[in-house]
């Protein structure tokens, strides 16, 4: 396998409900196809600044993203800084707060929405607006991005789970139903990204109470999953318990580029050190 790494977000997926009802990663997990982990959230457990910990893997009050009312553009060297700095491509189908940190703000809603300039920390991006804007449509984004960019570092922000979240809480029938929809894009998409040599990772960056929100320090709002397809980390389902500050670092060790000054040493049961 390359260096080449897809990393998926599913915004606001549970760990336990990944767990339950998405039966395709799972399948992936028990063939020892992939690596399962359950991933423990810095807090606040709030999107934009879970968005910042996993991409520039530094702490809320260290990188002063603090809140989702927090707007301007981040002052760390995020992963696509990185990929940029070591001659590798970058590419994201993402929410437009991800622009927000690390390429412009505020987001011009009828300016912004494709985003295609070699100079800037990304490269190529294609956002949205809209919590609903469906999750077919954004992986269909994402791919596009591949075949035409071929980039070293893919990352995809899917918002369809935590917004469901928000609207019918994280025990109804309705997140559960978005958890498996997003599992079976999955399911159609992952063989296509394996077959053209990328790693994959796979994590959120919180999940859902039943009250239909997060923002807390329960585990409801703070475990969530983590799925590695690489050939760099040993498939298995580990017990330990990983900091989310491990996820930035792990995507640098999959891309083979040295890690940023501010993150931490990266510790993850199962890593291959090649």
């Amino acid at each position: 396998m390359s260096n080449k790494l897809a990393f998926i977000m599913l915004d606001g997926l549970q760990y336990k409900t990944s767990v339950e009802q998405m039966g395709y990663l799972g399948h992936l997990a028990e063939e020892k196809i992939a690596a399962r982990y359950l991933v423990k959230s810095e807090v606040p457990s709030m999107s934009r600044p879970l968005y910042e910990v996993l991409l520039t893997g530094t702490l809320p009050h260290k990188n002063g993203i603090l809140s989702n009312q927090t707007v301007r553009l981040s002052k760390e060297e995020s992963l696509f800084h990185l990929t940029k700095k070591h001659g590798l491509t970058n590419a994201t189908a993402s929410y437009y707060w991800v622009s927000e940190l690390y390429n412009k703000a505020p987001f011009e809603h009828f300016i912004d929405r494709y985003q295609h300039d070699p100079t800037k920390p990304i490269q190529h991006g294609i956002f949205y607006s809209e919590d609903h804007y469906p999750d077919s449509h954004l992986f269909a984004d994402a791919h596009y991005l591949m075949e035409a960019y071929q980039p070293d570092f893919l990352y995809v922000h899917s918002m369809n789970i935590d917004d469901i979240g928000h609207k019918y809480t994280a025990n109804s029938k309705e997140y559960r139903g978005s958890a498996i929809r997003a599992d079976i894009i999955l399911a159609n998409i992952l063989p296509l990204w394996m077959e053209k040599g990328y790693q994959i990772i796979i994590t959120a960056d919180h999940g859902m109470n039943d009250d239909g929100d997060h923002g807390g320090t329960l585990d409801d709002v703070r475990d969530v999953p983590l799925f590695v397809i690489s050939d760099k980390v040993i498939p298995n389902n580990y017990d330990t318990v990983v900091r989310q500050l491990h996820l930035a670092p792990l995507a640098c060790h999959l891309l083979g580029i040295p890690p940023s000054k501010e993150m931490i040493s990266l510790s993850l049961p199962g890593l291959v050190n090649k």
